[in-house]
């Protein structure tokens, strides 16, 4: 899954102040294929802009999330990664050896787990799926 998500867009839709180096880390969310962390976003920020601070990026971050602009993920590494709030559900493959993330859809999936929701007596409203694992094929 490529989706690109105006972050830029959605801060204004959300009436937050963009500064110009909100702006540049709203940029790099945007453009971003992977989920980085904010120690990755902030290597970005600051090849852009030197007087970005890590500190700031954290603020952003946490702004960004708290107007449900970004999600917080956490994928078994100890570091809380980021990507921009999904208009589209999507779920997660992480590859443990390397860190891949790999975004996908089954709808399959996605009705056993409405079906499971419904036998337990609930419509499911909401939902995350993280799976973790190996590649069965290795490149030697």
């Amino acid at each position: 899954m490529n989706r690109k998500i105006d972050i830029e867009a959605l801060c204004a839709d959300k009436g937050l102040r963009i500064t110009e180096q909100r702006r540049v880390i709203a940029r790099i969310l945007s453009e971003s294929d992977d989920h980085p962390d904010v120690e990755l976003l902030h290597s970005r920020a600051s090849a852009i802009d030197a007087g970005i601070s890590i500190a700031t990026v954290y603020r952003t971050v946490r702004l960004f999330e708290e107007a449900g602009i970004l999600e917080r993920h956490d994928f078994g590494d100890g570091r809380a990664r980021y990507e921009a709030a999904a208009d589209v559900h999507h779920d997660h493959l992480i590859d443990v050896e390397t860190g891949a993330v790999i975004e996908f859809v089954d709808q399959e999936l996605e009705e056993l787990q409405r079906r499971i929701a419904e036998k337990l007596g609930f419509r499911l409203v909401d939902h995350r799926l993280e799976l973790f694992g190996v590649r069965l094929n290795r490149p030697e």
